[in-house]
């Protein structure tokens, strides 16, 4: 059976959609308690749980952590796809068993649980963990390090979702990007860099089989408050992940599916086609590019002007009833010529109406866009 084809049949279906929080993995924790070594780091500063989960034998210490924004949670999901495929027992099995002998995976599967009890960024004292690494004013923060001093890993994993602004020259969006983080202001290429770039490396050569031309590089401007730089800082190589948009897929299913494959090429698992690596090959993967906006309608008229423009209107992900909406958001008008649109439309010089009216303004949320002319045609929402 090929890893497509497994995938497809096996991955964890109890995580489904953009929202994930403690409560929808506590009955996945109990259940690999059978499998795996389970326990309680610390707390949030709600005083909710933050879990561990520790798997394999081997000597190769790897630290990975998840949902530090708690708004992010394509990885989770990817976690707990790759937790299942290990710990069955028909398929890849001598594989599996490689791994388990060569490594021990320490995973922090919600670093920031009260920030994913709301769907937030931020924790519940609104402090982007992410620029806490140096300060440490935050428990979940303590936690990380703590867990970070004893371990004392060779390779660290840090988790994270990217926005659907984000694309490439290829014109296609970045799907899954990668960032070995400075270690220092000069961006120096540190051995531990050059250790974290030749994985990097590895799995893009595998992702390439499946997303080609849709990965990309992430910004290393150098931060020390941030998490990657800081370890990178103390010579322990890491990698940041930041899983991205697939076209129509805002709710992140076929990215947690990208991200798994990257894992198994991580880990060796699985080995894509091409088996020469060298860090040298990082500098070519695609840099991200701000370049693509959730939905574009072209040559349209509006506010009482006479000549045709654009207009691009934006998702906000709003919290209902433990689910994500998607609302849409004038987020620029004018000529979005450098910009792609996840959906785009030509609107054949018509004027439209937003919400009824002529007049829009940038931030002005949108309910319905139709013609003036011909109400039957809507041009949002987006079917």
């Amino acid at each position: 059976m090929n890893i497509s084809s497994w995938y497809a049949s096996h991955f964890e279906p109890q995580l489904r959609g953009r929202y994930v929080s403690l409560e929808s993995i506590f009955p996945l924790l109990d259940v690999y308690r059978n499998f795996y070594e389970i326990s309680i780091l610390g707390e949030s500063e709600k005083h909710r749980d933050i879990p561990l989960i520790k798997l394999g034998f081997g000597k190769k210490k790897v630290l990975a952590w998840s949902q530090m924004h708690g708004n992010e949670t394509t990885t989770t999901k990817a976690i707990f796809d790759f937790l299942k495929f290990l710990s069955q027992k028909t398929h890849f099995q001598d594989e599996i068993r490689v791994f388990l002998d060569r490594y021990t995976l320490f995973i922090i599967p919600i670093l920031n649980p009260d920030g994913a009890e709301r769907y937030i960024r931020e924790n519940a004292n609104s402090i982007d963990l992410n620029r806490d690494a140096q300060n440490l004013s935050q428990k979940e923060s303590v936690v990380l390090r703590t867990v970070f001093d004893l371990v004392q890993p060779e390779l660290c994993l840090n988790l994270h979702d990217q926005r659907t602004i984000y694309g490439l020259d290829s014109g296609l969006p970045a799907t899954v990007s990668f960032l070995a983080p400075a270690a220092d202001e000069h961006c120096s290429v540190t051995l531990g860099r050059k250790t974290a770039m030749e994985h990097i490396v590895r799995m893009n050569q595998l992702l390439q089989e499946f997303i080609p031309g849709q990965v990309g590089r992430y910004d290393d401007a150098f931060n020390i408050n941030c998490v990657g730089d800081t370890f990178q800082n103390a010579e322990v190589p890491t990698i940041l992940f930041e899983a991205g948009h697939f076209q129509k897929d805002y709710h992140r299913e076929k990215t947690r599916e990208y991200i798994f494959y990257a894992f198994l090429s991580l880990f060796e698992i699985i080995k894509p086609t091409e088996s020469v690596v060298t860090y040298k090959d990082y500098f070519h993967i695609p840099e991200n590019k701000v370049n693509f906006k959730d939905i574009i309608l072209r040559n349209v008229r509006i506010n009482h002007k006479s000549e045709p423009t654009s207009i691009a209107i934006q998702y906000v992900e709003v919290l209902d009833s433990n689910e994500i909406q998607f609302e849409g958001i004038v987020d620029a008008m004018g000529n979005l010529d450098g910009f792609r649109g996840h959906y785009e439309r030509d609107c054949n010089g018509n004027i439209i109406l937003i919400n009824s009216q002529k007049n829009v303004g940038v931030g002005e949320k949108v309910v319905k866009i139709i013609a003036e002319n011909n109400e039957s045609v809507v041009y949002f929402p987006v079917k």
